[in-house]
């Protein structure tokens, strides 16, 4: 067997020597039957010629050695490969358009395809990560309590399942929140990960230096030891060894950086980065039960499945929240924490970063890209057709000396695969740059943890492998088969100029036209969607001024302050942002309106119970925010700690909570929680409906409250800023005023507009990138009509000079031609808006302000497309229409 294989590799690999050795070999053979019949009385040349007769000749023989190597394929698949590179040579241009064309196609899909991947479909960096599964609340909180991100439980509750679960080997919690490292004007955000002591444990990960955190780290706050993530060492740490002593001020408090985790780590949360690891420390007042913001996971035992896990959770679940119920809940809210329910769910990929409309528009941005490279496969198909059009002659001689068909596809479809090896190549290079450029347009900080996130694994290596055939059966096979049909007799008698009047050619690149027209109609609509889509979010009136708004986030735990004096201290902050040049008015606010968070509370109006989103703002907010109190009065300085509570409530509320009844004067109950008793408010004025957590939410009910009656306030506030002088200047100026008045406080500023904008960033990179990827599919249809119409023109060479011979005018020669064009039209317009609309409503979610089928949209992009394919097409019509009758009919077909 392998003396075999290697007589079979030394075949492939050593061809001159083997075919040396056989003709050798038979001219040994054929040399001693010479010698035979010389023997046996004949002349030399008699007896040399009867050998060569009775032998079948050496070529013949030759042919027969080859078959039975077993090589035989390989040997012409070869040769094919070496035909192919010296055509493809012979034609630069072509070989260098038809490269690129492949190349940006598949960078392009392969670049989203690794963005996916990175985020989607790869596993964690740990041993076994199919054995970890998470613990989750069917369905969620619904709400209740203050939500962190990947905050899925409370610290008491997971508590309660460390210490009675079964079904993992290992447990164990984790958190993330920023915070601050260093102190004063040095005070800088990091990722903080905070983790059970048993996290790196049960996931079975080793540090890249000094130690990482254990069970033994646990305890009273604040912590004491923390570890380091590779980048954040890298970047931040300059790389110093921990054994040397890496000593942080963290929260106000110094911490020693024991370790450093692997390079390839970057958490649990897939597309963001931790930069220190800090373990979960008991707070000096207990834990809060009302607080959703820990995740959990565990590593499965041996043969428990996540089905089995789940049965022993739901089982678990009427006790472990029995013993976690929040305090200060009313009933009904109560009842509901009691039947929440356990579950586990897998945990291989970690968690991820991307909402579901994130999930849906790269999925949408990846068929996009697919259209697309569907298109430049049928321009190259309709270039690979006029190829061999032009080598139907030298096809038809050899079909003509016996050449089998399946000889000739093989031929022609290797040149195809020669140019989709060389697309997939470069675009494999091209996809890393791609990939970068799209991370970086969905992302609005300074450092983006996803870039370091990108590679190139087997999956992403297997999908280029996977679209570089598929385009090269799309754009190769076709023409290949077709050219390989032809009747060598009628080709012949074509003559040799290489065109030919084969309607079946034609057809099929009318075919592809029509496809291209379809596709690009489809991609046309679906940029206009997006992009007035986006319009509409952009230009939304949100109901405030966004223009000369800068937000300034002021935090003032540094400063010995006792909490008593804290909102004091918040109103001598606000004063003095106020007095500094340029600034028109200032005010401060609980939450800063249009950033994605929201503070809701449930509320009672005489009989009716709902919830509404509460925000505790300063006298001048409304003022600041240009929201005109419609009714009643705003807040002033009369409205104090100790005066009755009073409360602002929008229009939304109104409606909810009281219909056509006046509710100046009417009060509202807010339900306990802790930290936050009940309270009732009476309602002393109502403002129009604002947009409240982003632009794309419909007004909720909005109550105001006057923030020297906030209960929960903490050493820190959101300042919004009204200024006639741009955000740099005015960040600038205040900075410079609390350094000398505040050295203590740490101030980050925001241009409110800007932060509006970064909160549609995926609307934004979906509108830009559709509307890219439209106009290049508009492009490329042109490209291909304008291929296909000048293909009209010279099979019609003849035609059109009868006709002109015959009185024809030239505008009659122009419309004669352009009929064809109208005609593709027509037909890719009818399958294109069929297709648009089905397109277009399984991505209605992703629109705003207009429906799937949107009448201008598929107006605007039927004119669109209308208008650039006559244009393309009226170039070859205009030379049609300038032929010479005399040479016309000269010409032969």
């Amino acid at each position: 067997m392998f003396s075999e294989v290697v007589f079979r590799l030394r075949a492939l690999f050593q061809r001159k020597a083997v075919e040396a050795e056989i003709e050798e070999e038979l001219r040994f053979h054929l040399e001693r039957q010479t010698e035979k019949y010389v023997r046996g009385g004949l002349r030399r040349e008699q007896a040399m010629r009867r050998a060569r007769l009775e032998f079948g000749g050496i070529e013949l023989a030759k042919e027969e050695c080859r078959d039975a190597r077993g090589v035989c394929f390989l040997e012409t698949l070869v040769q094919d490969v070496r035909h192919g590179l010296r055509t493809l040579c012979k034609s630069l241009g072509f070989t260098a358009v038809a490269v690129l064309t492949l190349a940006l196609g598949i960078g392009a899909n392969t670049a989203i395809f690794q963005l996916l991947d990175a985020v989607r479909l790869r596993n964690l960096p740990v041993p076994s990560p199919q054995q970890l599964a998470a613990v989750r609340i069917v369905g969620g909180n619904r709400g209740m309590g203050l939500n962190q991100n990947y905050g899925d439980l409370t610290r008491p509750l997971w508590q309660e399942i460390r210490d009675k679960q079964q079904p993992f080997t290992g447990i164990f919690a984790w958190s993330v929140n920023q915070r601050y490292v260093g102190r004063g004007s040095e005070m800088r955000h990091f990722n903080g990960l905070w983790v059970s002591g048993d996290f790196f444990q049960v996931l079975g990960i080793r540090p890249f230096r000094g130690r990482l955190l254990l069970p033994g780290d646990e305890g009273p706050c604040p912590m004491r030891y923390g570890v380091a993530s590779y980048s954040y060492w890298r970047r931040e740490l300059g790389g110093r060894d921990p054994a040397g002593g890496i000593k942080l001020i963290v929260d106000n408090f110094p911490v020693e950086i024991i370790g450093v985790t692997p390079r390839d780590f970057f958490g649990m949360a897939v597309g963001d980065s931790f930069d220190i690891a800090l373990p979960l420390c008991m707070p000096p007042d207990g834990l809060r039960r009302d607080i959703f913001n820990v995740s959990v996971m565990g590593r499965l035992k041996s043969g428990w499945t996540i089905e089995r896990a789940s049965a022993e959770l739901d089982a678990l679940s009427p006790g472990l929240f029995e013993a976690t119920v929040p305090p200060g809940r009313d009933t009904p809210t109560t009842e509901m924490y009691k039947h929440f329910r356990l579950a586990a769910y897998p945990a291989s990929r970690g968690v991820s970063s991307l909402d579901q409309t994130g999930y849906t528009s790269l999925r949408l941005l990846l068929g996009i890209a697919g259209l697309v490279l569907l298109m430049a496969c049928a321009n190259l198909a309709n270039l690979m057709l006029v190829r061999a059009s032009a080598r139907e002659r030298e096809m038809a001689v050899r079909l003509a000396l016996g050449a089998p068909r399946w000889r000739l596809i093989q031929q022609l479809f290797s040149e195809g695969v020669l140019l989709a090896s060389g697309g997939a190549i470069l675009g494999l290079g091209l996809a890393g740059i791609f990939s970068r450029s799209l991370v970086l347009l969905f992302s609005t900080g300074d450092y983006v943890p996803l870039l370091d996130q990108l590679r190139m694994d087997w999956r992403v290596l297997l999908f280029v492998a996977a679209v570089a055939t598929l385009t090269c059966i799309l754009f190769a096979l076709a023409p290949a088969f077709r050219s390989s049909g032809m009747q060598p007799g009628a080709a012949l008698k074509r003559g040799s100029r290489g065109t030919t009047t084969d309607r079946s050619h034609f057809s099929l690149q009318r075919l592809m036209v029509v496809v291209q027209v379809a596709v690009s109609l489809v991609l046309l609509v679906g940029a206009l969607l997006f992009v007035r889509s986006f319009r509409n979010l952009v230009t939304l009136n949100p109901g405030m001024r966004e223009r000369g708004i800068t937000v300034a986030f002021l935090g003032y735990w540094q400063s010995p302050l006792p909490r008593e004096r804290w909102a004091d201290f918040q109103r001598e902050l606000l004063e003095e942002v106020q007095s500094v040049p340029g600034v028109l008015s200032a005010a401060t606010t609980t939450r800063v309106p249009l950033n994605g968070g929201s503070w809701e509370h449930g509320v009672r109006v005489g009989s009716k119970e709902g919830t509404s989103k509460f925000t505790w703002v300063s006298p001048d907010y409304f003022a600041t925010m240009a929201i005109p109190v419609v009714k009643g009065r705003g807040f002033s300085k009369q409205d104090t700690p100790s005066s009755p509570r009073v409360a602002v409530v929008n229009q939304t509320f109104v409606r909810r909570f009281f219909g056509d009844t006046n509710p100046i004067g009417q009060t509202l109950l807010t339900s306990p929680e802790p930290d936050y008793p009940a309270t009732t408010y009476e309602i002393v004025g109502i403002i129009p409906d604002t947009r409240y957590s982003d632009l794309r939410t419909e007004t909720p009910p909005m109550a105001f409250a006057p923030a020297t009656q906030f209960p929960g306030q903490g050493p820190w506030c959101h300042v919004i800023i009204y200024s006639s002088e741009p955000t740099p200047t005015v960040m600038a100026a205040v900075k410079r005023r609390l350094a000398e008045r505040h050295p203590d406080v740490v101030a980050e500023f925001a241009d409110f507009q800007k932060q509006i904008l970064d909160e549609l960033v995926m609307e934004r990179v979906l509108a830009m990138l559709s509307g890219f990827f439209g106009v290049l599919a508009a492009a490329l249809a042109a490209i291909g009509l304008y291929g296909v119409i000048s293909y009209v023109v010279v099979m019609r060479r003849n035609e059109i000079g009868i006709r002109m011979a015959l009185g024809a005018s030239r505008s009659g020669v122009v419309n004669l031609i352009l009929r064809q064009t109208v005609l593709l039209l027509a037909v890719g317009g009818v399958f294109g808006v069929v297709f648009a609309l089905a397109a277009s409503r399984s991505a209605g979610s992703l629109l705003y302000g207009l429906e799937p089928d949107d009448p201008w949209a598929f107006f605007g992009a039927s004119v669109l497309l209308a208008a650039v394919a006559l244009l393309a097409s009226f170039a070859p019509a205009r030379r049609a229409s300038c032929l010479d009758p005399v040479l016309a009919l000269r010409y032969e077909e």
